[in-house]
């Protein structure tokens, strides 16, 4: 007869189950999670390609804006510095020509006539009195400006020798202080003068 102490023993089948059901449930577990990170890290690389392309894009178009504000600027620094030896020419024909302007009128001899002014007998501004010095009847051109109006007009004087010619509003001009009045003659210089 056996005694319960020598009864033989089965292998414990049903323990190493359960612990290799856990490891491989705990492996499956490790592998979702690794997936999942896998599939994260996946898509946080295929975001940051897409903002990396986006700045790229961004880089991109304001290195072109920046290289077409680059030839804005040589084309305008261009014309400009065109525009600057245009102005430089124009000046330098303008100084010849007022050059040669000077030299024909300081050839020609001084008008021969003598302006004055006095009050207008009816009390309105002041009239000019211009005499002709000369032994020859002069045809002038008197120009008047009033600075401070903005006005200026022009009249066409016959000057009798050796006589005074008054000028003023019954003429067609009132002459107050400041007005500038200049007389021309094609044989002589001009006279130019401000009323006092």
């Amino acid at each position: 007869m056996s005694t319960p102490d020598s009864l033989p023993t089965t292998p414990a089948a049903p323990a190493s189950r359960p612990a290799r059901r856990g490891g491989l449930m705990a492996s499956m577990i490790v592998s979702a999670v690794l997936f999942l990170l896998v599939c994260g890290l996946a898509l946080y690389a295929f975001m940051l390609n897409v903002d990396l392309g986006e700045v790229k894009r961004r880089l991109s178009k304001a290195v072109e804006t920046q290289q077409q504000t680059e030839r804005y600027l040589v084309e305008t620094r261009n014309q400009l510095t065109a525009s600057l030896r245009e102005i430089e020419q124009l000046k330098q024909q303008l100084a010849y020509r007022d050059s040669d302007y000077q030299s024909v009128i300081s050839s020609k001899p001084a008008l021969p006539v003598v302006v004055n002014f006095r009050s207008s007998m009816l009390g309105q501004g002041l009239v000019a009195v211009i005499e002709n010095t000369s032994e020859r009847y002069l045809t002038v051109v008197l120009s008047v400006r009033n600075p401070t109006l903005s006005i200026a007009k022009r009249y066409t004087l016959e000057l009798d020798p050796r006589a005074d010619t008054d000028f003023g509003h019954l003429e067609g001009w009132q002459f107050t202080s400041g007005d500038e009045l200049a007389l021309y003659n094609e044989e002589f210089g001009a006279l130019r003068l401000t009323v006092p």
